[in-house]
C-alpha cells in the first residue's frame, strides 16, 4: 500500500514558475522525514499528497485510489503546522468531532477518540478544554484526530515548531511508536528532528528531490572531521550545497532563448 505521486505539477498562477513541476515521489512504509529550506516545496507535496489541493497536471493516488474520492481521504489524513484549538471543545469532544466530519458515526467517534487519545498519550486529559493544552499538547489532539478514523498515513507539517527540545523528543517517540500501524511523512527544516530512529529521510530544494533513501545513506553525505553532534547538520548542507552548485552550473550550460 503506497501512497504515489506521479508526474504532478502545481503553480498558484499560470505566469508564475511552478512550485513543483513534473514532480513524482513514492512514500516509504515507517516514518520518513522531509527536509528542505523554507519555500522548497515541502508544504505543496504533503497538501498534494494530502488532497488539500489538486495538481494542475499528473496524479496522486494511495493503493490505487485517486486523491479525490472520500476513501482516499479517510485513509490519508494531514495535520498542518497549526492545530487551532475550540476553546468550547473538551480534548475528546475535539477529536470525537474531527472524527464525525471524517464518516464515522457519533457513537464509534466518541469511543474512537478516548482510543486515539490514549495512543498519543493523553489520557489524562480528555475532559480539559483545548484552549487549555501546552502547544506539543494539542499537537499531539491534532495526530489524534489523524488516528480517529484509523488513517493509514500520517501527514505532518512542520509539527515540532515551537517546540522545546523535550517536547520534540516526546512528539517524534510518539510518532515513532505508531509506525507499525501508520506510514508518517514529517515534513521540517530543522534537522534537530532527524532522530536516529527514521526509517527514510528525503530532501528537497527549489521542487526537486535531492536526495531519497534510508537514513544511512543520507548520513553517507556527511563530510570527513565533522564533529558527531553535527552530522546531520553537515550532511544536509552538503547535500543543499551540492545541489545548488550543479543547478548552476546546468544554467550557465543551457544557451538563454532570443
Amino acid at each position: 500500500m503506497t501512497l504515489s505521486i506521479d508526474s504532478c505539477s502545481y503553480f498558484y498562477r499560470r505566469w508564475q514558475k511552478p512550485i513543483l513541476d513534473n514532480f513524482s515521489y513514492e512514500m516509504q512504509q515507517g516514518m520518513t522525514i522531509l527536509l528542505g529550506p523554507n519555500g522548497a516545496g515541502k508544504s505543496t507535496l504533503l497538501k498534494l499528497a494530502a488532497s488539500v489541493t489538486r495538481p494542475r497536471s499528473g496524479t496522486v493516488t494511495f493503493d490505487g485510489m485517486q486523491s479525490h474520492v472520500r476513501a482516499y481521504r479517510r485513509a490519508v489524513a494531514w495535520m498542518p503546522q497549526n492545530v487551532t484549538p475550540m476553546p468550547s471543545l473538551t480534548s475528546r469532544e475535539y477529536v470525537a468531532y474531527i472524527g464525525w466530519l471524517k464518516g464515522l458515526n457519533r457513537r464509534d467517534a466518541w469511543t474512537g477518540a478516548a482510543l486515539a487519545l490514549e495512543r498519543v498519550e493523553l489520557a489524562d486529559q480528555v475532559d480539559v478544554k483545548t484552549s487549555r493544552l501546552s502547544g506539543g499538547q494539542l499537537r499531539r489532539v491534532g495526530v489524534a484526530s489523524a488516528l480517529v478514523h484509523d488513517a493509514r498515513v500520517l501527514l505532518l507539517d512542520e509539527p515540532t515548531a515551537g517546540m522545546d527540545p523535550h517536547q520534540r523528543r516526546v512528539f517524534r517517540d510518539i510518532l515513532r511508536s505508531l509506525t507499525s500501524q501508520v506510514s508518517v511523512l514529517m515534513s521540517t527544516h530543522d534537522v534537530a528532528d532527524l532522530a536516529e530512529e527514521a526509517n527514510h529521510i528525503t530532501v528537497i530544494n527549489e521542487g526537486k528531490i535531492v536526495q531519497n533513501g534510508t537514513s544511512q545513506e543520507f548520513f553517507a553525505h556527511t563530510p570527513l572531521g565533522t564533529a558527531p553532534g553535527r552530522a546531520a547538520e553537515g550532511a544536509y548542507i552538503s547535500l543543499l550545497t551540492a545541489h545548488s552548485y550543479s543547478r548552476g552550473q546546468h544554467r550557465r550550460a543551457t544557451p538563454e532563448q532570443p
